[in-house]
């Protein structure tokens, strides 16, 4: 049957109904929020700041004893930061991997140092006193042990 002024016929009606655009949006929309959902958070955890803290005091007790020289650890609320002992004075270390780091926002850090002190001195045979570092942030706690031999651990349970 004629449907136009020119008398052509139309063939079948194409393209797609209301129903299936909806149906088709839906299941975009629910991949979409899939996708969301399994973005990892980008903020840094207690855990894995208190990682990355362990291996640095690691890295700074071998340089206590491969330079023959005594390493400090100052830590503080802002973050930490490493010195070495030279001439009776102490010198700041700038060079990666010792350059000044600075904790994420939100985290919070707690020494408790034998000494009373707020970090980690290393000396010259690698030994330290003891000290317990503990990281927090929303109630989620991670923590760093020094014993007396220098031996650096993750806290498994900090108090």
């Amino acid at each position: 049957m004629p449907t136009s002024a020119t008398g052509a016929e139309r063939g079948s009606e194409q393209g797609f109904t209301l129903v299936e655009l909806m149906v088709t949006l839906f299941i975009i929309g629910l991949i979409g929020a899939a996708i969301v959902m399994t973005v990892p958070d980008k903020t840094p955890t207690p855990s894995g700041e208190a990682e990355i803290l362990a291996a640095r005091l690691k890295r700074a007790q071998e340089e206590a004893v491969l330079t023959n020289r005594s390493v400090d650890v100052a830590i503080d609320t802002a973050g930490y930061r490493f010195r070495v002992q030279d001439r009776g004075g102490w010198i700041d270390l700038a060079e990666p991997p010792f350059a000044p780091t600075s904790w994420s926002p939100g985290l919070k850090a707690v020494v408790a140092a034998a000494d009373g002190g707020h970090g980690v001195r290393f000396d010259p045979t690698g030994t330290a006193g003891p000290v317990r570092i503990t990281l927090s942030r929303d109630r989620r706690l991670a923590g760093v042990l020094v014993d007396d031999a220098g031996n650096v651990k993750l806290d498994a349970a900090p108090r």
